[in-house]
């Protein structure tokens, strides 16, 4: 008998409850899938065609968007940085959109699907944009008249943000489904298949950097030489490849069955501790409900078909949703009532991986400048390479992805096995210690950006000097590069070893919401610099009345003190990490072996 997807994932819920997950997937038609034809390597390869086609469109649209609001466009410097980091920031913040419609409703490849031919349809619409005039602007010189320059207004400026933002709907509800449909196709209770996860993972992040690298390169240099609208339709062409990739996988994959929202045992439990808010806790957690952390003096989670949590001393007042009151009724065991240890232990991992989280929205918030400030930057610089070949400032942009590509497997070969003598670790370092030093590094990038931005600005002054290299800013974007190599990955390491089945894609997406969060800080912050630095210096004797980045000429504009203040931001932000970083502890259930030790690791102690 055919099993179709309704009754597969009430299935899956009855066993995920009780507390015992046997791993169910089907193919297409929700048939049980058969061993010897569907998932592996080979199917998932199809899902990385996406994650590389897809990055490839998405890239070259977001890295060198803002030469395209501006000089095309006409809005303002300071606005049209803050267009790019609210379309980035939406981008990233629509992933809990996206895991939340995969996991409760559509399963990951239907919402891929769906919000793929959305995310196609928008980048069609820019490149129609750009190519017809009528569309667009009156065209004018910005930097002889920039007075005259009429900014996009009325229907232009709709067509404009409606393509923007299909885009940023797609791409964000693809983003936290396109690894993990790419890991379901691997049993994770399969010894064999469980090495093959691991090296998914690697290639999964090497399709995105060769995506970026694509992008950054090639497709940036279309845009700069051969216009926009070209730009724009290469990157419909890339997504188009892109979805052609991932259907033809279709009789291949491995397709999880909805599990249902996790809004809703979250809310249970603070539903069911306030409620019952006035009960003592016991003194002992094995008088909880549905408390089952010890078999043979073993943790549950050392079994891979079993999801129980050990209970922890943290955030006591949660356990109050597990005291059961015997008054008979069977109100008394409704779950919004009465929850298990394993569903109070979820939200308290939620809850305490929120302070990490944070901390890494300053690293992001420099990332949008890198990608806006940085980029305009080049654009003021002299940007021959040769005579006759000149360097899109956008490339730049590129050099961290290098670097990644070639430093991550020298990471892996190299400082693993000399970090695992010292510390004992698998991993030579925790996720935690790996995240905290990538946030010192990125200090360090806005340092080097402060200097370069200074000195690019005094000979700009003075006119007897040549422009300034290009190359000059290349050492903020190799600083940042190394820098995301620990953040970044160590990041997604740690929330993903913090998860539980049923978790991961909503932890995947807070690593997303980082991002978002840090662009959307970054327009924020440009807008109260100045407000702030436009009433000081108005009232001082003799400097005018802009602030430090109102003005539509960074020769004006006083970029380099802005980095200067997120370098000193982003220094804060270290100390208060290493603070919380050390506050956290793992969840000892969520060991994946007996030695493994993280539960005990204090990152900087």
């Amino acid at each position: 008998m055919m099993m179709d997807w309704e009754e597969t994932g009430n299935k899956l819920k009855g066993e995920y409850v009780s507390g015992c997950v046997e791993e169910i997937s089907v193919d297409w038609r929700g048939r049980p899938c058969k061993p010897n034809k569907h998932g592996g390597m080979t199917s998932a390869a199809f899902v990385l065609g996406l994650q590389a086609f897809e990055m490839m469109a998405i890239a070259a649209v977001g890295n060198n968007l803002i030469t395209y609001v501006f000089n095309e466009m006409h809005f303002p410097l300071s606005k049209a940085a803050n267009i790019v980091t609210n379309f980035i920031g939406t981008v990233f913040l629509l992933s809990l959109l996206g895991g939340f419609l995969s996991d409760s409703y559509l399963g990951s490849f239907c919402t891929m699907l769906i919000f793929g031919f959305l995310e196609l349809t928008g980048f069609i619409l820019l490149s129609v944009q750009a190519h017809l005039p009528q569309l667009k602007p009156p065209h004018c010189n910005m930097g002889i008249d920039g007075e005259s320059c009429l900014e996009a207004k009325g229907y232009k400026a709709w067509i404009f943000f409606m393509a923007l933002y299909l885009v940023a709907l797609g791409s964000g509800c693809l983003k936290p489904n396109i690894i993990s449909h790419g890991a379901d196709q691997f049993k994770k209770d399969d010894t064999e298949q469980s090495k093959k996860l691991s090296t998914f993972f690697n290639c999964a992040y090497f399709a995105f950097c060769t995506g970026e690298l694509f992008a950054l390169t090639v497709l940036v240099w279309v845009q700069t030489h051969s216009g926009m609208d070209i730009g724009f339709g290469v990157s419909a062409a890339a997504m188009a490849l892109g979805l052609i990739s991932l259907l033809s996988g279709t009789l291949l994959y491995r397709n999880t069955p909805t599990r249902g929202s996790i809004f809703t045992p979250i809310a249970q439990v603070f539903v069911a501790a306030i409620t019952k808010r006035k009960q003592i806790c016991p003194s002992s957690s094995e008088m909880l409900h549905g408390n089952q952390n010890i078999e043979a003096g073993r943790p549950f989670a050392a079994s891979p078909k079993l999801s129980s949590l050990l209970h922890t001393e943290k955030f006591r007042f949660l356990d109050k949703a597990c005291i059961k009151i015997q008054d008979g009724s069977r109100m008394s065991e409704s779950p919004w009532r009465l929850c298990s240890v394993t569903q109070v232990e979820q939200v308290k991992i939620l809850i305490s991986v929120i302070p990490i989280f944070a901390c890494t929205i300053i690293f992001n918030t420099i990332l949008a400048q890198l990608q806006t400030f940085s980029v305009q930057q080049g654009s003021a610089m002299n940007k021959h390479l040769t005579k006759n070949f000149q360097i899109p400032p956008a490339s730049l942009q590129s050099i961290p992805y290098i670097m990644l590509i070639f430093f991550v497997p020298l990471y892996e070969t190299a400082f693993v096995p000399i970090a695992r003598k010292f510390t004992g670790r698998d991993s030579g370092i925790s996720p935690l210690q790996r995240v905290g030093i990538g946030l010192f590094i990125a200090t360090f990038s806005m340092v080097s950006a402060a200097l370069v931005e200074n000195k690019r600005r005094n000979s700009a002054s003075n006119s007897n000097d040549e422009p300034l290299s290009i190359f000059w800013i290349a050492p903020q974007f190799l600083i940042f590069g190394l820098s995301e190599m620990f953040t970044a990955v160590g990041l997604i390491e740690f929330f993903y070893k913090q998860s539980l089945e049923g978790m991961q894609s909503f932890l995947t997406a807070m690593t997303y919401c980082s991002y978002s969060f840090g662009f959307y800080l970054s327009s924020l912050l440009v807008s109260l610099v100045n407000k702030i630095t436009s009433s000081n210096s108005s009232s001082s004797s003799g400097s005018g009345t802009g602030g430090w980045l109102s003005e539509n000429d960074l020769n004006k504009d006083r970029l380099d003190l802005f980095y200067w203040l997120l370098a000193g931001l982003s220094l804060i932000n270290f100390f208060n990490y290493l603070f919380w970083s050390n506050w956290y502890s793992y969840n000892p259930s969520l060991s994946t072996s007996p030695t493994h030790d993280d539960q005990q690791d204090q990152p900087f102690k």
